[in-house]
């Protein structure tokens, strides 16, 4: 009778362990979950209070790529750093709003689109257009994107 109770005994305590062990544990997924829209929303609200240019210079991986329309790729941190130098980026306001994201199931690696808005001041006009962008973990944990591309639509006030 004694081992038997002493083997029931072990198998309750060793049930406990792995259901303690399950419930600690967290899959990847929900890890990650929202992060990327997060990390998106966050990038916008520095665009629109701090400008594109500061923006874009912190959330850019330093071996980022930026495709735009009738441009060269911006192929590094410090390439876009000279393309911005001496530009200026007050006379609008670039925003925009993520609608979904992707994360890679290792959680180093994921992607996020959604729909932009250029306002600019001067003039009124308001425009459209669609983006993607793919962000990848930095050592730090931060997330940076290493591509970004847009598709610009037509002016709201044109038609």
């Amino acid at each position: 009778m004694k081992k038997k109770n002493g083997v029931n005994i072990m198998l309750f305590v060793l049930i406990i362990i792995l259901i303690g062990i399950l419930s600690c544990s967290k899959s990847p997924k929900n890890q990650t979950e929202g992060i990327l829209l997060q990390a998106d929303r966050d990038f916008s609200s520095m665009s629109v209070k701090e400008g594109m240019h500061k923006a874009y210079l912190f959330y850019v991986a330093d071996d980022g790529v930026i495709l735009r329309d009738d441009s060269s790729p911006a192929r590094s941190k410090k390439m876009l750093e000279g393309q911005f130098a001496g530009k200026s980026d007050t006379s609008f306001v670039l925003s925009w709003v993520p609608i979904y994201e992707k994360v890679t199931e290792s959680g180093d690696l994921g992607y996020t689109y959604g729909v932009e808005t250029r306002n600019y001041k001067t003039t009124g006009e308001i425009t459209k257009g669609t983006y993607v962008t793919i962000w990848q973990k930095q050592i730090d944990g931060s997330w940076k994107f290493v591509l970004h591309s847009k598709n610009r639509g037509l002016s709201e006030n044109s038609e």
